[in-house]
């Protein structure tokens, strides 16, 4: 595979950096000066020797080429991935003609790439020979006994929300976070990690603004729902009931048949909490029109692994995780590397965006958000807060709190200019989130996240 064809954006790159510290680092060194024996070759790597502030200079090599995004190794001692080094590496190799000429990579190079690929495989023939020789009673009693800790955990917390209610929401005001915090780590112990969050989400409604009553009530008519759901899981429609298992949070795998396409990807962003960082890519296939989320992991303070720049598009399998209405998807293998592309998916009205959303919630009545991608859309300015309102029509989607807080809105604002704009992002019942924006005219495709 060659990546070589077609050079990145410095948008792109620059998408890869672990913090706000690390993409100004890099930046810096996204020119010719404090390189030398810079190349790359045909099968997606690039190297180069970085002068830093010791007597030698720093070994940096990327792997562009890798399925999972590009991989990374530096001599320096910097634990982000990727470092100031890498960064600047791939600037330099997306910037002039010339500044990273093909070649034959070192041998330091050459022997983490060689070695690197071949772990790769190793672990891939070690997951296949383990799920094929895996006990299987083993694990169906495994999984009973969790199912039994997830159904006591849940009739606590039954238990625990009629007594929020029969004594009124008001106490929720004054005995403060410390009750749900308690009840989120009984529903941890009970193995549902995605009862505790939501529980957790329950203690920051109270004094948060005016109408948390109404707002602690929705949230708890939602958890009571996913609660009884659970407890009746065996009665449900078999779609139905695996999104329950995943809102619940029992892991599950992919079972749908891969569908091979062209994927492009149309945005990337992580949240994090004190225990992890959650990587979530949106994606589009060109040809059969879905649109699947890529989720990745990693620990506190450490990015995940998966890495996939907006712009750039890669066919691929993705295999679809079960349950209905669910969207999460899992990459597989990879006929061609990631590379820039020009397409962007059809737009539609804000009122059939949120038409696809109020659908989305007869499959999934948990669902936040649903991807959608507008188009012919103008931002404008409503009262203290910003619209995205319909070049061809009466309608707009009101934007979210935390989109109007980003300093990515200005940027929407000046690249449309006044003028429509295609805008992909996550409809729901808070508004609107823009993630990625084209112009109206052929253009690059913007990140606002």
């Amino acid at each position: 595979m060659t990546q070589q064809g077609v050079r990145w954006t410095a948008d792109q790159v620059l998408a890869l950096a672990p913090d706000a510290s690390s993409r100004k680092a890099g930046s810096k060194l996204g020119a010719a000066g404090p390189w030398s024996e810079a190349g790359r070759s045909d099968e997606g790597t690039v190297w180069g020797l970085c002068k830093g502030s010791g007597s030698k200079p720093y070994q940096t090599v990327v792997d562009i080429a890798d399925a999972t995004g590009p991989a990374y190794k530096c001599s320096c001692p910097s634990r982000k991935f990727p470092c100031k080094h890498a960064l600047g590496l791939l600037l330099l190799w997306a910037g002039e003609d010339g500044a990273v000429p093909l070649g034959r990579a070192p041998d330091w190079a050459e022997q983490w790439t060689r070695g690197r690929r071949q772990h790769a495989e190793e672990k891939r023939t070690a997951t296949a020979a383990g799920s094929a020789s895996g006990d299987p009673e083993a694990a169906r009693r495994r999984a009973e006994r969790r199912a039994e800790r997830i159904t006591a955990g849940a009739a606590e917390l039954e238990q625990r929300l009629a007594d929020l209610l029969r004594g009124g929401l008001a106490a929720a005001e004054r005995e403060g976070y410390g009750l749900w915090e308690e009840t989120a780590a009984r529903m941890v112990d009970a193995q549902a990690p995605g009862l505790a969050a939501r529980v957790r989400e329950l203690g920051a409604i109270p004094s948060s603004g005016p109408g948390w009553p109404v707002r602690l009530l929705e949230e708890c008519a939602l958890l009571h729902l996913l609660d009884q759901g659970w407890l009746h899981r065996e009665d449900l429609p078999d779609g139905l009931a695996a999104t329950v298992r995943s809102r619940i949070g029992l892991p599950g795998s992919p079972d749908g048949p891969p569908v091979r396409d062209r994927w492009l990807v149309l945005a990337q962003y992580d949240t994090s909490d004190s225990r992890l960082t959650t990587r979530r890519i949106w994606l589009h296939g060109e040809t059969s029109g879905r649109t699947p989320l890529l989720l990745s992991y990693g620990a506190a303070g450490r990015a995940p692994e998966l890495a996939l720049p907006v712009g750039l598009a890669v066919e691929a399998d993705v295999s679809a995780y079960p349950g209905a209405g669910q969207l999460r998807a899992a990459l597989g293998e990879q006929f061609t590397p990631p590379a820039p592309a020009s397409t962007r998916p059809p737009g539609i009205s804000p009122a059939e965006a949120a038409a696809r959303y109020g659908r989305a919630l007869r499959d999934d009545p948990w669902l936040d958000s649903f991807p959608v991608t507008l188009g012919r859309v103008i931002p404008t300015p409503a009262g203290d807060t910003w619209q995205l309102a319909d070049a061809d029509g009466d309608l707009a989607l009101p934007l979210t709190p935390q989109a109007r807080s980003r300093p990515s809105l200005w940027r929407l604002i000046a690249l449309s200019g006044g003028a429509p704009v295609t805008v992909f992002g996550e409809c729901g019942h808070r508004g609107f989130t823009p993630l990625t924006a084209w112009p109206e005219e052929t253009g690059e495709a913007v990140a606002l996240c």
